[in-house]
């Protein structure tokens, strides 16, 4: 039944059928192939307790905040000055990238989000500082896979509404390993920059006076991320209501900066209806293959043939990693997340793991996603930018910044307290 369901999943991917619609219809025929009863009756009211779920009108939200925030002008004004303060180091705006899309992802949720905008304002300057196309492209996808792990995080709130594991926590849990995650890209720049030190670009320098001068510029989206984040620890609002929160925050920005019109707010709320309505889509499908799954005995025969195995639980783990980095390759990430986390944190939470850890290496596993070959989408996303070029550059920048990512995913194996010191710390 297993590698039934998993090759017609696969040959659906195959044939380019839209995600959404691939999790739909593999539902259904696993329905009428292993179910005796007609689940397809079920569809609509699963769709309506999904879409009504209060947890999940926080993704609209952030989703929002984000689109302002781009139309509003403050990622340019927030990427300059963080080129004032990186720009010494050695890879110039390449560390920009990655810091920009950390401090960026702290305010969007979104990785594709990310990419996506510190892309449009970096990739220009690749031949106009003389950089390294490759790796420079590579920083710009690796960095907005930021998104996914540093709160507000979307795909954290989807995991925590999935597995029933707590929301704060899990973003508690990604502070630390997210900005780790940062410094090691940075890391991974530097080490590439001392070996051809000619990939590094145009040595930029500032003044400590043009540097301070900058910080205003920096405080925004750290106002949002204070807002959005400390309104949930102070115990002031949920994540849902924090979400709002931040896009009324970011509506008054806007305003500040004199970016703030009708015309401005229709557009951004018509790329929060698109954005939304596909994550939607795929969250219904999902929950409806999930519900199938369930009734079909899939989810317990999984657990059992793990569990059975025999192997110690770190061995079962490092299988489970293995599997979730090939899927990722072959899986769009959101559907990957939606359909995996199920399945999977049961075994896991059976094998003595954390919930909470599992979400975050989830979450380092679903950004190596992001930029693996052939279905990585930050890569089409900084490619679609680039306007230009091979595909090849894009991947092979970002292969360096994969092999951090195992780096990473090696790190919270070994230290799981990496993960899990902060939400002990709080609760």
């Amino acid at each position: 039944m297993l590698v039934k369901t998993l090759v017609i999943l696969l040959a659906l991917i195959g044939l380019a059928v839209p995600i959404a619609a691939s999790l739909g219809w593999l539902g259904l025929i696993l329905q009428f192939t292993d179910s005796p009863m007609p689940l397809h009756r079920a569809i609509s009211d699963m769709a309506w307790q999904t879409s009504t779920d209060f947890l999940l009108v926080a993704i609209p939200m952030f989703v929002m905040m984000g689109e302002i925030l781009l139309r509003a002008g403050i990622t340019e004004r927030m990427y300059d000055g963080i080129v004032k303060w990186l720009g010494w180091l050695p890879g110039g705006l390449m560390h920009s990238n990655i810091g920009s899309s950390a401090l960026f992802a702290a305010t969007s949720g979104s990785s594709v989000a990310t990419a996506a905008t510190i892309g449009t304002v970096a990739v220009p300057q690749i031949k106009k500082r003389g950089y390294n196309e490759s790796l420079f492209l590579g920083t710009v996808a690796a960095g907005g896979t930021l998104g996914i792990l540093i709160p507000p995080s979307i795909n954290l709130i989807l995991y925590g509404l999935l597995t029933n594991t707590s929301v704060p926590e899990l973003y508690l849990a990604g502070f630390l390993p997210g900005f780790l995650l940062a410094l090691l890209f940075m890391a991974t720049v530097v080490i590439a920059c001392m070996i051809k030190p000619e990939w590094g670009g145009e040595q930029l320098r500032h003044t400590w006076a043009e540097r301070l001068r900058a910080l205003p510029s920096l405080i925004p989206p750290l106002g949002i991320f204070v807002v959005v984040v400390g309104s949930i620890y102070a115990g002031l609002a949920t994540p849902t209501e924090a979400a709002a929160l931040g896009v009324v925050a970011s509506m008054g920005l806007a305003a500040l900066n004199g970016k703030m019109s009708i015309d401005m707010m229709r557009q951004a709320i018509e790329g929060t209806m698109r954005t939304t309505a596909m994550i939607m889509l795929i969250i219904i499908a999902a929950v409806f293959l999930n519900f199938v799954l369930s009734i079909i005995g899939l989810t317990q025969a999984l657990t059992d043939f793990v569990t059975g195995l025999g192997w110690t639980p770190m061995q079962t783990m490092l299988m489970i990693v293995a599997v979730l980095v090939l899927i990722g390759c072959f899986m769009e990430t959101l559907s990957m997340l939606l359909t995996m986390a199920p399945l999977i944190t049961p075994i896991v939470v059976a094998l003595g793991f954390d919930p909470v850890w599992f979400g975050i290496l989830l979450m380092v596993l679903l950004e190596t996603a992001l930029i693996t070959p052939p279905i990585g989408i930050n890569l089409y996303v900084v490619q679609g930018i680039r306007k230009g070029g091979p595909m090849i550059d894009v991947i092979k920048g970002a292969l360096p910044f994969v092999v951090t990512m195992f780096v990473m995913l090696g790190l919270l194996l070994i230290f799981p307290n990496l993960a899990l010191w902060l939400p002990s710390l709080v609760y």
